[in-house]
């Protein structure tokens, strides 16, 4: 009979993957690798995300791997935006290409209906080749001269985050600085092609997604797999490497899959207050979330909040306004709590500000 892990040890595995249980003393483009990117449709977001992981985060530092081209931003996992390594993002973004068109289709078939999906892909990539920086909505008005029909929303974001492979160029994404998305072909970008399908059935690079969810995430079930990266299961790619794995079931017999030397935290291991952006995903990487936030409260998750966990947990919410970080309980936080929480958003303040300030307030709690 496999082990059942409960929800708490669940929880402390999850913290302990995601950087989140200590702060690690990691660089920070191997923090990226690690993580398997990070969800960045919010272009401060991820800075929140490292500062929390890193003992030594140096944002203007991390923005120069994005200049320096060896962390990049592009439409991947779920169809959202994520912060990936070059090296990721070549090696993934063809295993993802089905999945990127069924999800646009998913909200544009009938507009996009009768459109020969190739014959737009040949378009966008031969508008593209030059290599000049376009906005979807430069690359959609210039697609729609020869289709009409579809309007541009549905043509440009075929192309843009489905059927072309780009990436969005600084300064967008860098630390403190607003700016507009302008597209290039990935490949023009890193200097070397995407990596090409593969024939191989035992689906390698499935393979290698598997293994680096599990990491970063395990142990979880395949429709945890399934919700982090939008694929359908990895089935073959399980099937492939069942036997180096371990299995478990939770609390609701489901089996979870995970590597055998992956850490597994005693529960009650103590977790520190924790400060998550917008779209974290040590949230919205799973299927069953419970593990990180309570059911009452999934709905939060998928809106933008960002969440303060407190006991691994997501305890309360948090906006930063003039330098302040104010934090809305979700629940009753206890004195001990209220001043961790405390001393976290008071350096939380003191990062987002540069140290000009670490204003932080607790509202009334919502419970």
């Amino acid at each position: 009979m496999r082990t059942v892990l409960d929800t708490r040890s669940l929880n402390r595995a999850t913290l302990a993957r995601q950087l989140l249980l200590d702060r690690a003393d990691l660089p920070a483009l191997d923090a990226v690798a690690h993580l398997g990117g990070l969800q960045a449709q919010e272009p401060q977001e991820p800075f929140v995300g490292l500062w929390s992981r890193l003992r030594a985060f140096d944002p203007v530092t991390f923005s120069e791997l994005l200049t320096g081209r060896q962390v990049v931003r592009t439409h991947l996992m779920r169809r959202t935006v994520h912060l990936l390594t070059a090296t990721d993002a070549l090696a993934w973004r063809a295993r993802h290409d089905t999945m990127l068109r069924q999800r646009v289709l998913g909200t544009y078939r009938r507009e996009l209906d009768g459109v020969d999906l190739d014959e737009l892909a040949a378009a966008g990539r031969a508008l593209l080749a030059d290599g000049e920086p376009r906005s979807m909505t430069e690359v959609a008005r210039a697609l729609a001269e020869r289709w009409p029909g579809p309007g541009p929303r549905p043509l440009g974001e075929m192309v843009i985050a489905a059927l072309v492979p780009v990436c969005q160029l600084p300064p967008r994404g860098l630390w403190r600085t607003k700016a507009g998305v302008r597209n290039v072909p990935l490949s023009s970008w890193l200097g070397r092609e995407v990596d090409p399908p593969s024939a191989d059935r035992s689906d390698p690079v499935g393979q290698a997604l598997l293994r680096r969810y599990l990491a970063a995430f395990g142990p979880a079930a395949s429709a945890d797999l399934r919700a982090w990266c939008g694929l359908a299961g990895l089935p073959a790619a399980v099937g492939a490497i069942r036997a180096e794995l371990v299995t478990f079931r939770d609390e609701r017999g489901r089996e979870l899959l995970d590597l055998p030397d992956a850490p597994r935290p005693d529960p009650d291991t103590p977790a520190p207050v924790r400060f998550l952006p917008a779209f974290d995903n040590a949230v919205l990487g799973y299927h069953d979330r419970t593990r990180i936030i309570d059911d009452a409260h999934r709905g939060l998750s998928v809106t933008g909040a960002r969440f303060v966990l407190v006991d691994g947990r997501a305890a309360a919410t948090w906006t930063v306004e003039a330098g302040t970080v104010t934090v809305n309980p979700l629940r009753h936080l206890s004195a001990a709590d209220r001043s961790a929480v405390t001393d976290q958003g008071q350096a939380l303040a003191s990062f987002l500000s540069d140290g000009e300030s670490d204003g932080i307030r607790i509202t009334a709690s919502a419970y």
